[in-house]
């Protein structure tokens, strides 16, 4: 991961947990909602899927078929382990961030390494305040917004991070704006691919991220240009 000689370190970088380092196309919520509730027209979220606010006893099925989906899960993305090695040996201050219940963030965690801390749900305010943000920040022992990076496809979580005011990098392919397993995504043609991959990136420009990838394995020549930008002075 080189960058320019001359160009600020970085601060720290925060991934999303869910479809950035481990359950590509983020089915986690999706594919639990299916099982749970497979006639609802939303299955984005429990509210959305049941129309209403959950009942205690629902909320308590839905936890725990989301643990289940998420062992299932626990894979980590393409080119996710050697990037973090990497960021490690770099000593580059690293977490992840997600919004699922705890025990389900933690299952999915399983697959990346044991030094990589994690913020998962907060009582604070949801995405897209910047709270998780600042808390992740703070729980790694950061001392300034300049030189932190976001990784994400959640477009509410990469708000988040724009009203912090730290730099963000946008998922396309890997993330919710797709949603797709690898192997659904490989079974499309060029043409189809090419199609959802455009949505995504316009989807997140318009929403206002700095750059934009595929996946993970584009980061480095990412985080490179970003080092451009920032050593001419370029403020997020």
């Amino acid at each position: 991961m080189q960058t320019p000689a001359n160009s600020p370190a970085f601060t720290a970088i925060l991934f999303s947990l869910s479809g950035c380092l481990v359950d590509f196309g983020a089915r986690t919520i999706p594919l639990t909602l299916q099982r749970l509730y497979p006639k609802a027209a939303n299955q984005q979220s429990l509210q959305l899927a049941l129309g209403r606010e959950p009942l205690t006893e629902e909320w308590q099925a839905y936890q725990q078929a989301l643990c289940e989906t998420a062992c299932e899960h626990a894979e980590a993305t393409p080119a996710a382990l050697p990037l973090l090695e990497q960021l490690h040996q770099q000593t580059v201050p690293c977490a992840w961030l997600d919004e699922l219940p705890r025990d389900a963030s933690i299952s999915l965690a399983g697959a990346l390494p044991d030094w990589l801390p994690g913020t998962p749900s907060h009582s604070t305010r949801p995405w897209p305040a910047p709270d998780a943000i600042w808390r992740s920040l703070i729980e790694l022992q950061v001392d300034q917004l300049e030189g932190c990076v976001l990784v994400s496809g959640e477009p509410r979580l990469l708000q988040a991070a724009l009203n912090a005011g730290i730099w963000t990098i946008g998922l396309a392919i890997s993330g919710p704006l797709c949603g797709l397993a690898p192997a659904d995504w490989q079974s499309l043609s060029m043409s189809e691919r090419d199609r959802l991959r455009s949505q995504a990136t316009l989807s997140l420009y318009r929403l206002g991220v700095h750059s934009v990838i595929d996946q993970l394995s584009d980061l480095p020549t990412c985080l490179a240009d970003l080092s451009l930008r920032r050593h001419k002075s370029e403020k997020p």
